[in-house]
């Protein structure tokens, strides 16, 4: 008789658990009003509209919106529905989808709280401050409503636990240009980077998604003592490449590459029969090398040091010593610098007899006669 009155009535029946659709008819401020085809409407309280703490129930549903939902309790004159329920179900399955498959999505941040993000994703998921960013971030206010990339990185149904991480979509991101740029690097390029930050023994700068090393070596082409002698952090420079090793994602680079040297353009800085100051940087046992401009030397052959014979370069000169050296060879191409101080002695001698020649004695002798032949091996 019972089934006979349903039917007439038009009127559903419904059973806890049961999946039913229907209109929002009316909002309340703690609950929803909607027809299902029951006798009475349906109630779905401000606890069941979401995941969700929600303040009032139209911030969660419109008046007139369609709604799925599960039955929670059914009696005569009241059933009690939840909009949370069946979305929790949909998106239980989903995540689970997005877990195994690695899969990134998007989802908007609803509140900011202690130790991290919450966002909607048909239930509750949590972001932990760590899994964020790659970055320590001071304040997370700024992040409320704003839209995320994420991945799921632990799920547990019983526990009704969601950790969600844009830190680890960031990080594939960053792992992908790395990729991109290190394959794309060929030794010789030249490229433009950011200096990263300054060590000992160089610089690193990004390159877009790698990191490369400038030793301190590769600074300049004078010594260099601390790279922040060259470079500052966040200035953009251009490097050439030395090498790239992709199997353990190492890039070798260089400043002083990309700057003229400081034998560029030497023979019109630097003209033989010059004479020139510079310092003893070396000595070896054929002869001293002399700096005679930043980073420029040459060699002063042991035959070239002196008008007398000598068996070592120590026994007229030390490092550190600064000499006066005239310029016999210049060659660009072979960066040599050939030097000699025994040229200036000889030159002195001359301009010193030349002096003495003038100048006769009261007897009307020159000292060219006086001394003879003496003077043959200097004018020579």
């Amino acid at each position: 008789m019972d089934e006979m009155n349903q039917e007439v009535s038009g009127m559903k029946e419904f059973s806890a658990g049961d999946i039913v659709t229907g209109k929002v008819v009316k909002i309340e401020d703690k609950q929803v009003l909607v027809d299902v085809g029951y006798k009475v409407e349906g109630i779905v309280p401000i606890s069941e509209l979401s995941s969700l703490h929600v303040e009032k129930a139209s911030d969660a549903v419109s008046e007139g919106d369609e709604l799925t939902l599960q039955v929670k309790k059914v009696e005569d004159d009241e059933i009690v529905l939840s909009k949370r329920a069946v979305d929790a179900d949909k998106a239980w399955q989903d995540l689970e989808e997005k877990f195994e498959n690695g899969e990134i999505f998007e989802a908007e941040v609803k509140d900011v709280v202690k130790g991290g993000l919450v966002v909607d994703i048909g239930l509750r998921g949590f972001i932990p401050a760590s899994l964020v960013e790659t970055y320590y971030v001071e304040d997370f206010e700024d992040y409320k409503g704003k839209t995320l990339s994420l991945k799921v990185v632990e799920l547990d149904r019983e526990q009704n636990r969601v950790i969600l991480s844009h830190r680890a979509v960031v990080e594939a991101e960053e792992a992908s240009r790395k990729q991109e740029v290190l394959q794309s690097l060929e030794e010789g390029q030249v490229v433009e980077g950011t200096v990263q930050r300054l060590t000992d023994f160089g610089a690193f700068v990004n390159l877009g998604g790698i990191d490369g090393l400038v030793h301190i070596s590769q600074l300049s082409h004078e010594h260099v003592e601390k790279a922040s002698d060259v470079v500052q952090e966040g200035e953009t420079i251009q490097v050439k490449v030395l090498s790239v090793d992709r199997d353990n994602e190492r890039i070798s680079l260089s400043l002083k590459a990309t700057k003229p040297g400081p034998w560029h353009d030497i023979e019109n800085k630097v003209k033989q029969g010059e004479v020139l100051q510079g310092t003893v940087r070396r000595l070896v046992s054929f002869g001293a090398f002399v700096e005679v401009l930043p980073g420029v030397e040459g060699l002063v052959h042991i035959s070239q040091i002196s008008n007398r014979h000598i068996g070592t370069p120590g026994e007229v000169l030390e490092e550190g010593q600064e000499v006066n050296v005239k310029v016999l060879d210049v060659d660009e191409n072979a960066k040599r610098l050939s030097l000699s101080m025994k040229e200036l002695e000889r030159e002195q001698s001359r301009s010193e007899i030349k002096q003495y020649e003038k100048e006769e004695d009261n007897s009307g002798f020159s000292l060219s006669d006086m001394i003879g032949d003496k003077l043959d091996k200097y004018k020579n």
